[in-house]
């Protein structure tokens, strides 16, 4: 994974909870069989639609509820680029780095649109919006924590500093 991340926006708002993410009722499934059923409390068809590297957009804080790591696991089978959000339930904002998951805050993301095409620096903690030719500041992620995401989360981060293959 790159530090820079180009996609395509899905637009959301406030409070959208872990079991908007991904329905409690399918957590006994394995997590391909999940993510066919990502977002679809509000957006139905979400998991037909969205392409890898796309971009989740959302308000205030996203992915409150559950601490279950199935919300994550879901979006990163479907290749989500990044999350950007006003901000993030703090567990959700964790357990998205532990499993490789970028996420960015950003201060008033109504400004960016469905559809829109943007791309978030990691390490500079910039977005920029090629659509409206605009851009904006976001938070930095620490240089180790984009390490743990570049290399897949917390797992094959510990196996790498730890010297396990």
């Amino acid at each position: 994974m790159s530090v820079i991340i180009r996609g395509r926006v899905w637009k959301y708002g406030d409070n959208i909870n872990t079991d908007i993410i991904s329905p409690g009722q399918y957590m006994s499934l394995p997590v391909e069989k999940q993510a066919v059923h990502a977002m679809e409390a509000i957006d139905p068809d979400f998991a037909k639609k969205v392409q890898p590297g796309d971009i989740l957009v959302a308000g205030n804080n996203f992915g409150s509820g559950s601490s279950r790591e199935t919300a994550q696991m879901v979006l990163k089978h479907l290749q989500i680029g990044a999350i950007i959000a006003d901000s993030f339930a703090r567990i959700f904002y964790r357990n998205s780095i532990n499993v490789g998951l970028p996420v960015v805050e950003m201060v008033n993301t109504s400004v960016i649109q469905e559809g829109d095409e943007i791309e978030v620096d990691l390490l500079a903690g910039r977005i920029i919006n090629h659509t409206q030719g605009t851009e904006y500041k976001g938070t930095k992620l620490p240089e180790h924590l984009i390490e743990m995401v570049t290399l897949g989360g917390l797992e094959p981060y510990l196996a790498k500093k730890l010297g396990i293959s």
